[in-house]
């Protein structure tokens, strides 16, 4: 299955989606105290920062409630007024987006960790993958719906980059930090591509910046496209995107980049007004897959390290391709 199609197939019979949606909503309302009380607790030690307890568990029962409602919906939207408080909250205490994801994240592992007591849907049930995968995309839900909140609000552009509507790089080192904590924790795979444009100086000196600008810009909204929704798609530098693939086998990754590279060759095409020339646009792509085994010690910043290497080696072979890390065959 492609990173692009939907992954919650594989329900029982007696378990369609809309029910176990609803039976989650109710655990995680019912435990909203219980879960925000075991975050609250853990925050400090897990993420080096220190709220006071009463603002904590403001935040904390904020992101309960977010949670629960994009669960139950299957996304947030928004525009949702809880949206609002809890990025007041933040404001209150200049949150980092770092600090705000770590505490999203600690949200998520708690529920899971009371919903695994649940009779019904518990550890031990039949629906329980999916359970555990519904929270988790209910988690990037409300991540996504925080940060596009965020984007039309002051200070929003911490969050998504303007020009291309992208996330921003601090919001995809957030992301990915904590996409790597679920993959140790749930032995998941984990796929990241970094997409960089050819030749970007080249063009912006032959061309212009605003050619550049543009280019950029129409980049942004064409890879978007190719992505799940709870995927994180960022402006990673001027001239490259990165995008987090959760769940997603080394194939599929690899697929989706090579597709994602033949449709820019194919279509983005602009136009230098200065000559009427044509300005034909390639991509090269690295792309470095992760599969994680619980308890394993990943190091995100070595992950994106072994992007560049891919990202390099495509490069240096030529441009226009996509290349797939691998340890034995590095960058010089």
């Amino acid at each position: 299955m492609s990173a692009a199609e939907s992954d919650t197939h594989g329900f029982a019979d007696d378990w369609p989606q809309n029910d176990l949606r609803k039976r989650i909503s109710a655990v995680l309302t019912a435990q909203a105290e219980v879960i925000t009380a075991d975050t609250v607790a853990i925050f400090p030690f897990d993420s080096g920062d220190a709220l006071d307890a009463d603002h904590s568990r403001r935040i904390g029962l904020l992101l309960a409630q977010l949670l629960c409602t994009a669960v139950k919906d299957g996304g947030l939207d928004p525009t949702n007024s809880s949206l609002a408080d809890l990025n007041r909250s933040a404001g209150e205490r200049a949150l980092r987006i770092e600090t705000l994801f770590s505490f999203a994240y600690l949200m998520e592992r708690s529920a899971l960790d009371e919903l695994a007591l649940d009779q019904s849907i518990g550890a031990t049930s039949e629906p329980w993958p999916i359970v555990a995968q519904l929270v988790r995309r209910g988690s990037f839900d409300l991540l996504g719906a925080y940060a596009s909140y965020s984007q039309n609000e002051p200070g929003g552009a911490a969050i998504v980059d303007r020009l291309t509507t992208l996330y921003s790089r601090p919001v995809f080192d957030a992301a990915l930090g904590k996409a790597v904590d679920r993959a140790v924790r749930f032995g998941d795979s984990l796929s990241i591509i970094l997409f960089d444009i050819d030749r970007l100086a080249a063009i912006n000196e032959a061309c212009g910046y605003g050619v550049g600008d543009r280019l950029i810009e129409r980049l942004g909204i064409l890879i978007k496209a190719f992505f799940r929704q709870h995927d994180w798609v960022a402006r990673y530098s001027e001239d490259a995107i990165a995008v987090i693939l959760s769940r997603t086998v080394v194939e599929d990754a690899t697929e989706l980049a090579e597709r994602v590279r033949c449709t820019v060759q194919e279509r983005l095409e602009l136009v230098d007004h200065r000559s009427e020339r044509p300005v034909h646009v390639t991509l090269s792509a690295g792309v470095v897959n992760v599969a994680a085994h619980a308890g394993d010690v990943l190091d995100a910043e070595r992950i994106m390290s072994n992007a560049e290497t891919a990202l390099a080696r495509a490069k240096q072979q030529g441009r226009n391709r996509v290349e797939l890390y691998n340890a034995h065959s590095r960058s010089s």
